[in-house]
């Protein structure tokens, strides 16, 4: 049968018992052909979609360095409100919270030793202030 299309090409219609095999070929009839090839194009499929999944948990060197570069930031500033608020004398609930937010996630591996062991000082640094607070 010939079909037009709507740009003029001509279109043809495979016979009703004509299936497509996974290989790229044609088969004739046999239907446990046709699921094995179902199933192993939805087995790609899988496949393909587990590793567009994996790809995007990886992140990469320079990616996990900036993001630990932001929150060593955050942490300094963290710390900072805190030297202000005491050397004003007066110390707010907000700085507190901001502290205990800003200690968790420091001790990330980023690659960069020189990186980590800052981190891991900045991490010792907001411990000891957040003691001595909950000490007095």
């Amino acid at each position: 049968m010939r079909i037009n299309g709507t740009n003029g090409a001509a279109v043809a219609k495979a016979p009703a018992g004509t299936r497509r095999a996974g290989d790229g070929g044609f088969s004739v009839g046999g239907q446990g052909q046709a699921r094995q090839a179902a199933a192993a194009g939805s087995l790609r499929t899988i496949a393909t979609v587990d590793a567009l999944l994996a790809l995007q948990g990886v992140e990469d060197f320079k990616a996990r360095k900036k993001r630990m570069i932001a929150k060593g930031r955050n942490a300094l500033d963290a710390l900072d409100s805190l030297k202000v608020g005491l050397l004003g004398g007066h110390l707010d609930r907000s700085t507190l919270a901001r502290l205990k937010v800003a200690a968790e996630g420091l001790t990330e591996e980023t690659g960069d030793a020189q990186l980590d062991a800052v981190m891991r000082e900045i991490d010792l640094r907001l411990a000891v202030e957040l003691a001595k607070v909950a000490a007095s």
